[in-house]
């Protein structure tokens, strides 16, 4: 979280410095009108700033993914972009609109506006002459922003709406360059922030066409076909297993892909639940029904049904030189711990001597129970050499910090490693900050929230 933190803060503060040196303030400010003019294009620069990271974002990017701790941490920053660049529209918005507003209401009275410095250039006179009409089209594109990115916050409304309405702010966005490129004060283009906007300007319209024309990932997408399908009545999960003849790069325990049926539906994220081996080329994920889409799974999916898998992603891989580690997969959350019991079997029957001699503890709390999940469960673990706990929360209770640390008594040499329920993770982070342990370093979670 603190990366993300970073890169979001820091970002607006560098446009906002270089905004400051373009067009330093007045001061003291001498009124509104004084001030509407350098408000109006700092917020709109910050606005498109924002916006035009977080379209970047969209294509789901290699490079900034392992600085960020993985594509559910860059995606979090997507998120913060999309309402950092909301908030700042808005803000935008009332600069542009709100002088008028007094004026109109007698609190404000309009100043006489100066004569108009003529342009320098035929470039500067093009621009000049669709100002109007670029201030215009901005208004409703702003409107329209407002829409589509409170359908995307607002968790009541379903999936596959978000999923085929969302796509519409690449148009909107190419619309808000055009008012961008043709309301930035000229002079800009020629310093420091001019040569930062055109870089995220252009590159931000690379993405919306890409965004538009269906192109992200395409790069990391391989062809499969679903080859099992079983399904856990007691815990409304189903388990599939997609076999991927060839391409696929291969994945590391804990990282996911997201996975495609039927286009209209769009790509969906699952946990890898299997180690890889190419000479097996199949991956195999587990779902629970939770959401409107995932609640219809087993009518929609098949045997024999092609599908298309983009990735790897993440970095919830386990990598760490903590002596002991510390498992929490909660509910469906158990998934990434899976995959890497299964890597871990394979390691200690080809390798005598496993490079790694973690030991490694891994609690299962869950508020539905199969007999023969946990038994498949418990026989991984086994294989893997890892001291397995389930909770079952009718049975057992729930799991809290001070019952992980009864059981490891050497916790605080331990990494913990979480997915499963937020609010869960949330309050056991708490716990073990309130306990001495630096959760900053030692507390690896997986933000599983792409919405």
């Amino acid at each position: 979280m603190g990366r993300i933190k970073l890169a979001f803060w820091g970002f607006l503060a560098l446009l906002t410095a270089l905004c400051l040196i373009v067009d330093p303030p007045a001061l003291p400010p001498a009124g509104i009108f004084a001030m509407r003019s350098p408000m109006v294009q700092l917020t709109g620069i910050l606005a498109m700033g924002c916006m035009s990271l977080a379209m970047i974002l969209a294509l789901r990017p290699r490079w900034p993914e392992r600085w960020l701790g993985g594509l559910d941490k860059m995606y979090r920053l997507h998120k913060w972009l999309g309402i950092g660049g909301l908030v700042l529209a808005i803000t935008h918005w009332l600069w542009t609109q709100g002088p008028k507003w007094l004026v109109g209401w007698g609190l404000l009275e309009r100043p006489v506006r100066g004569a108009r410095v003529p342009a320098q250039n035929a470039i500067e006179q093009l621009l000049r002459s669709q100002r109007g009409f670029a201030e215009d089209l901005g208004e409703w594109a702003f409107y329209a922003a407002v829409l589509l990115i409170a359908v995307a916050l607002i968790r009541a409304i379903p999936y596959r709406f978000f999923y085929k309405t969302h796509r519409l702010v690449a148009v909107v966005y190419l619309v808000l360059v055009f008012h961008a490129v043709v309301l930035l004060q000229f002079g800009s283009w020629a310093t420091p922030l001019g040569v930062v906007m055109a870089v995220l300007l252009a590159s931000g319209t690379v993405a919306a066409i890409l965004v538009l024309l269906r192109r992200v990932g395409a790069d990391r997408t391989v062809e499969g076909t679903i080859a099992r399908l079983h399904y856990y009545p007691e815990l409304r999960v189903i388990e599939g297993d997609i076999d991927i003849p060839r391409s696929w790069p291969g994945h590391k325990p804990g990282q996911f892909a997201f996975v495609t049926g039927d286009p209209a539906d769009g790509p969906h994220p699952y946990t890898i639940a299997c180690a890889w081996d190419p000479a097996d080329h199949t991956l195999t994920f587990i779902t629970k029904e939770l959401g409107d889409y995932t609640r219809t799974l087993r009518e929609r999916r098949y045997v024999g049904e092609r599908v298309t898998v983009e990735g790897p992603y993440g970095c919830f891989t386990f990598e760490d030189d903590c002596p002991h580690q510390i498992w929490v997969g909660a509910g469906i959350g158990i998934t990434p711990f899976i995959a890497r019991m299964k890597a871990l079997a394979r390691e200690r029957k080809t390798k005598p001597r496993p490079s790694r001699l973690q030991e490694v503890d891994l609690f299962h709390p869950t508020a539905d129970y199969s007999e023969e999940a946990i038994a498949r469960l418990t026989a991984d673990a086994a294989a893997a050499g890892i001291r397995l706990h389930v909770l079952h929360d009718s049975r057992d209770g729930r799991l809290n910090g001070e019952r992980i640390r009864a059981t490891v008594p050497n916790w605080r040499e331990a990494s913990i490693w979480f997915c499963g329920p937020a609010g869960f993770r949330e309050a056991l982070r708490r716990d073990f900050a309130k306990a001495g342990m630096d959760v900053a370093k030692r507390f690896q979670m997986e933000l599983f929230e792409m919405r």
